[in-house]
């Protein structure tokens, strides 16, 4: 059985995600959706409460996918997950550069688990889960970049905390 990984903070999770993981999970037969936190972010959600909204939002995806929280080296959670790739969206040429030297010293960890770059769909390119917040946090509509139980989410969170811009 051949299991991918596809690891990120999904804070929120968007229509670009939801794009590669649809994909993704038609080229392995068990797709694991990692949720992680990441030090140089700032999350509106908890990795709880990140898990529920992908878990949520996979519902009627077709494949075997698993939602996981790591918060290690993704190539000692994909060893642990049995992985044998892992499965990256791309965006844009500034994501490939840091994809590549990323899958380079994942490489280095580990030799036999290969990485996988799908390109975002043209339509969905520009979304990026940072912006989907400032948008957010500025009262800008988030429905194009995520689905409607996802920006509910988000605009619930920003009305709670207050973080609504001027």
């Amino acid at each position: 059985m051949r299991t991918g990984v596809y690891p990120g903070t999904f804070d929120p999770v968007t229509l670009g995600h939801m794009d590669i993981i649809r994909r993704g999970a038609k080229l392995v037969d068990r797709l694991v959706i990692g949720v992680t936190t990441n030090p140089s972010k700032s999350p509106m959600f908890t990795v709880e409460e990140r898990m529920a909204m992908v878990r949520r939002e996979i519902a009627d995806v077709d494949g075997d996918i698993h939602v996981v929280s790591f918060d290690s080296l993704l190539m000692d959670f994909a060893e642990r997950e049995g992985a044998s790739v892992i499965v990256r969206g791309l965006r844009a040429v500034a994501d490939f550069e840091y994809e590549y030297q990323m899958a380079g010293m994942n490489q280095q960890l580990n030799d036999r688990i290969e990485t996988v770059f799908l390109m975002a769909d043209v339509a969905l390119q520009p979304i990026a889960s940072r912006l989907v917040k400032e948008i957010a946090v500025y009262g800008g509509d988030i429905r194009k970049f995520v689905s409607p139980a996802v920006a509910e989410d988000v605009r619930a969170r920003v009305e709670a905390t207050g973080r609504k811009g001027s």
